[in-house]
């Protein structure tokens, strides 16, 4: 499979979760001037298609520069799933998956295909976008996974202001990849995923480069 890029770019006018900052691209020197082209950038850690780490939600919870990379180079499953508004992935749905395609295997990613992403224009983006439940996030911490993936803005639906599904699984050290993009032109099960964070000290989460192989 050639590499897929999973990435959305980041724009000023890309969307941002409501009570977030949206980016900003400053210019900062010009080669008319200084010799060299240079942007500044204001954006949240949370922009765009970016990873979770356990800090963001556990007071006590690994910070990004802390987590080793070979968390963000995995084995990883892909799940396909309904994208209709606030359809709740439930435990049921792996196991209904696990009995066609076998165990997934601890320390892999598990990556959810809604197809949630493919209108970022929608105006219940952020309010209604599909995610997993309590019971999912808890079956997929016990079988000890890397990593969760979605192609919606959060691993939990847009109905659920408590974040209980971000709760466990980061509290179980099980790292959340959000925004996700392009994965319909995934056509296997198994894949390959890199999603390298920025190694930001003390951060809570940062954008990634996402890519399947």
């Amino acid at each position: 499979m050639k590499p897929i890029d999973l990435t959305l770019t980041i724009s000023q006018d890309i969307p941002s979760f409501p009570g977030s900052p949206r980016p900003h691209f400053m210019p900062w020197a010009e080669i008319k001037k200084e010799k060299y082209n240079l942007e500044m950038l204001f954006l949240s850690t949370h922009t765009g298609t970016h990873v979770d780490a356990p800090y963001h939600f556990i007071k006590n919870g690994r910070k990004i520069h802390q987590i080793n990379p070979e968390r963000f180079v995995c084995n990883a499953i892909l799940i396909r799933v309904k994208g209709t508004p606030n359809y709740k992935i439930t435990k049921k749905d792996i196991i209904e998956f696990e009995s066609n395609y076998g165990s997934i295997p601890s320390k892999s990613a598990v990556i959810f295909h809604t197809g949630w992403n493919d209108n970022l224009e929608r105006k219940d983006f952020f309010e209604k976008n599909p995610g997993i439940t309590e019971s999912a996030a808890r079956y997929l911490s016990l079988k000890k996974i890397s990593l969760v993936g979605i192609d919606s803005p959060s691993i939990d639906t847009g109905s659920n202001a408590s974040f209980s599904a971000h709760k466990i699984l980061l509290k179980s050290d099980v790292l959340v990849l959000e925004n996700l993009c392009n994965l319909g032109r995934i056509k296997k099960t198994h894949f390959g995923i890199i999603a390298l964070p920025l190694k930001l000290q003390g951060a809570t989460g940062s954008p990634v480069r996402a890519v399947a192989f």
